[in-house]
């Protein structure tokens, strides 16, 4: 069986010794501070550093537990000053359950949906932004990306004319691999975006090289997929109970200290973990309050996932 967020945190509790087990042992803390925003650089929007991934988490149906766990994640997030959350057409059946969930919560006002077009060909393209639209129940998407840069010209093209008329409010693009970042790079240099979604952890820091630094000569928002690895980094830490020095920076548990390490780098605009167990809602932004780690204290967390 593959070790999980949650063997992470029982794991640690029950070796922690001298060192201090995960806060998310017990129930994690509802933030008691303002979390913290960054500015999309094209507009000087603030958003919150951490937001919410909807990839699996809600590709669920209506009703039952799934539904209810997924209720209470999207209110729990909202009420704790979450605002963006993430999805995708290629993510099943998300994108209605956000809209769904929260239109019945009454939340769309306060959140910042984001989404993506995901095939080839312009009428194809159209199609499912519009789809987007009615399953989110928004007449305006915040943001809409070219997934994994696919037919990219073309579907960059509809975007531009769905902002210019007011039904998208940003756009961008995405990737989420390491052997995209040539292509990523040169459709940076080319076009004025206002987003970039990539993967970015401590298991994968090669984008703090070549990316991040770029969408920041270009004035290009950062949202950062993959924070955890795709649940990787867990399962190497399952057996390591959180070190004293997490104090330092702020941070109760191990997902804290991932996420703490992301944001500390300033080109990084927004994370998104997917999850929807309301627990690990309040963990994630947890990681949005407080100090970030420094140069030293990024080294550090690097040699401890490295030595585990």
């Amino acid at each position: 069986m593959r070790p999980t967020r949650r063997h992470v945190v029982t794991g640690a509790a029950a070796l922690a010794g001298c060192s201090r087990a995960p806060a998310t042992a017990q129930e994690p803390p509802v933030p008691d501070a303002p979390l913290i925003t960054r500015a999309i650089p094209s507009s000087g929007e603030a958003l919150p550093v951490v937001g919410l991934g909807t990839w699996q988490a809600f590709d669920i149906a209506s009703g039952g537990p799934e539904w209810a766990q997924a209720r209470e994640a999207l209110a729990t997030f909202a009420r704790s000053g979450g605002r963006v959350v993430d999805s995708s057409p290629m993510y099943g059946r998300a994108e209605a359950a956000v809209g769904a969930l929260a239109a019945e919560l009454g939340l769309r006002p306060s959140l910042f949906l984001a989404t993506k077009v995901w095939t080839r060909g312009r009428e194809a393209g159209l199609v499912q932004i519009e789809d987007s639209r009615r399953l989110l129940r928004s007449d305006v998407v915040d943001l809409i990306q070219v997934h994994n840069l696919l037919d990219l010209e073309t579907q960059l093209a509809s975007l531009r004319a769905w902002k210019e008329s007011g039904r998208i409010r940003y756009l961008g693009v995405t990737h989420y691999h390491e052997g995209a970042y040539d292509a990523l790079e040169a459709v940076m240099r080319a076009h004025p975006l206002d987003f970039i979604q990539i993967n970015a952890s401590v298991a994968e820091r090669e984008s703090e090289d070549r990316i991040l630094p770029l969408a920041r000569d270009r004035a290009m928002a950062v949202i950062v997929n993959r924070p955890f690895a795709g649940g990787d980094l867990f399962a190497r830490l399952r057996r390591l109970p959180l070190p004293g020095w997490a104090d330092e920076f702020g941070a109760t548990s191990w997902a804290q200290v991932l996420l703490k390490y992301v944001l500390s780098n300033p080109a990084v605009t927004c994370a998104i973990p997917g999850t929807r167990n309301p627990r690990h809602v309040l963990d994630n932004l947890g990681a949005a309050t407080g100090a970030l780690p420094d140069a030293a204290q990024r080294r550090r967390i690097v040699e401890a996932v490295a030595a585990a």
